[in-house]
C-alpha cells in the first residue's frame, strides 16, 4: 500500500515579499509575486528565489517545483527602480582581482540564481503565464521544463539596451535550442511569441491561459507519483553536468557508478517488485539521507581527468 499523506505533504503556502510558496500533494508552486510591476525582478527576489529552492531541496515532501507568475505576465525583466539590483555595475569592469568577482555582490543576480538553478536536487517547471524578457526569459534556461500559455511573449533583449545576455545564458540557451536559433534570439533582441518559442524548441508546449497551470501540475504530478527521489535528483545532475562534458567517458564514469550504487538499494528492490507485482510503486530513499556515497561527483580532483 502507498502511504497516506502525512502532516508535511498537506496543502501550505508560503509568503515572502516578492514570491509566494505553496505546496501541496508533492509539488511546490513558487509564484513571482509583483503584479503591479509585472513581477519584475529585483535583488531581493533573487534571494527570495534561492531560499524557496534551499527549503525544497531539503523537504523531501517536494518532488517537483512549478515557477510562475502573478497577475498577467511572468517577469518583465529587472526592476530599473531597484538600486540594488545595479550593484555590480559600480564595480571597475578592468578589476583582475579574482575575489572582486567572486563576491556576491559583484555578480550578475541572474547567474546567481540560474547556477543555484542548475544545482537544485529537484526537477524545476517554467509555467509561463505572460510576457519574460531579459531575466524574465533567461532564468527559465536553467529549468528544466518550460510551459507557455499562447498569450506570453518571450525576448532575449539585452543587445537592444546596449548590454549582453546575462544569468549564464551563453551557456544554457545554444544548449536548448542549438546556437544558430540562440544568435538569431540574442542578435535582433526581438520579443517572440509562444509559438516561436515552441518550433526554436524553448518551450515544451503550449496552452490556452486556463490550462496552463493544470498542465504543469499534471507534469509535476507524474514525476512526484511514478519516480524514485533519489533517481530523479542524481538523474537531473547528470544530464545537465554532461552537457558541458568532453567526452563521452566522464559520462560512461558516472553511469557506471550510479547504476551500481542504485542497483543495490532499496528503491530499486521495490522498483522490481512493484512491477511483478503490477501495482503502483512506493520508493523509500530519500534525497535527503539516500544520495549516493559519490555524491557531489563533480568535487573531486579527478572526476575531470582524460578520458581513457
Amino acid at each position: 500500500m502507498r502511504h497516506a499523506p502525512g502532516p508535511q505533504e498537506r496543502c501550505r503556502t508560503v509568503t515572502f515579499q516578492t514570491i509566494t510558496t505553496t505546496t501541496d500533494a508533492g509539488v511546490m508552486t513558487v509564484t513571482l509575486n509583483r503584479p503591479d510591476r509585472l513581477n519584475a525582478f529585483t535583488r531581493r527576489m533573487m534571494e527570495e528565489l534561492m531560499t524557496a529552492l534551499d527549503h525544497a531541496d531539503a523537504d523531501d515532501a517536494v518532488r517537483a517545483v512549478i515557477v510562475t507568475g502573478a497577475g498577467r505576465g511572468f517577469c518583465a525583466g529587472v526592476d530599473l527602480d531597484d538600486d540594488d539590483a545595479f550593484t555590480a555595475a559600480r564595480v571597475d569592469p578592468k578589476a583582475t582581482d579574482p575575489a572582486i568577482w567572486a563576491d556576491p555582490a559583484n555578480r550578475d543576480m541572474g547567474g546567481m540564481l540560474t547556477l543555484r538553478l542548475f544545482n537544485c536536487l529537484k526537477p524545476v517547471i517554467a509555467a509561463v503565464n505572460g510576457p519574460a524578457v531579459g531575466i524574465g526569459a533567461t532564468m527559465q534556461l536553467a529549468m528544466d521544463f518550460r510551459l507557455a500559455s499562447d498569450t506570453a511573449r518571450f525576448g532575449f533583449v539585452f543587445a537592444r539596451r546596449g548590454i549582453v545576455p546575462e544569468a549564464a545564458s551563453a551557456w544554457f540557451l545554444p544548449r536548448l535550442v542549438g546556437m544558430a536559433q540562440a544568435m538569431e534570439w540574442c542578435m535582433t533582441g526581438r520579443v517572440f511569441p509562444a509559438t516561436e518559442a515552441l518550433s526554436g524548441g524553448l518551450v515544451r508546449s503550449v496552452h490556452a491561459p486556463d490550462d496552463l497551470l493544470p498542465a504543469a501540475r499534471a507534469l509535476a504530478q507524474e514525476i512526484a507519483t511514478n519516480t524514485a527521489p533519489v533517481s530523479v535528483a542524481l538523474t537531473r545532475q547528470m544530464l545537465w553536468r554532461m552537457a558541458g562534458a568532453d567526452h563521452p567517458m566522464q559520462a560512461h564514469r558516472i553511469d557506471s557508478r550510479g547504476i551500481a550504487a542504485r542497483s543495490s538499494s532499496a528503491d530499486a528492490a521495490e522498483g522490481v517488485a512493484s512491477f511483478l507485482e503490477k501495482r503502483p510503486a512506493d520508493f523509500p530513499d530519500r534525497v535527503s539521507a539516500d544520495m549516493p556515497g559519490f555524491f557531489p561527483w563533480w568535487t573531486e580532483p579527478a572526476w575531470e581527468e582524460e578520458p581513457a
